[in-house]
């Protein structure tokens, strides 16, 4: 029979930023696609079709978690940390 052992998770200082306008809760060192989906966000934005997007392969190669940061262009959330007080919101479809 196999020995299981909990292993110790260090987690950061605690982070705040906010999506779509709502507070989310983080720890430094996580990414914005980590955080987010801890949170249980439904969607990082839609297709073109109004289908949610969320992250599909969470090493930066699809785009499927493509968000806008601080007003700026997109960021892929897989590939970015939280920074304290960063404005995220889902990417605009034209």
């Amino acid at each position: 029979m196999a020995n299981f052992h909990r292993l110790p998770v260090a987690r950061g200082r605690p982070v705040r930023f906010t999506f779509e306008g709502a507070p989310v809760d983080s720890f430094a060192g996580e990414t914005l696609a980590t955080a987010l989906l801890a949170a249980q966000v439904g969607a990082f934005g839609h297709t073109r079709e109004g289908n949610p997007r969320l992250p599909f392969c969470n090493m930066g190669t699809c785009f499927d978690c493509a968000v806008q940061v601080d007003g700026r262009g997109l960021v892929r959330a897989c590939l970015t940390d939280v920074v304290e007080g960063m404005v995220v919101n889902m990417q605009e479809i034209k």
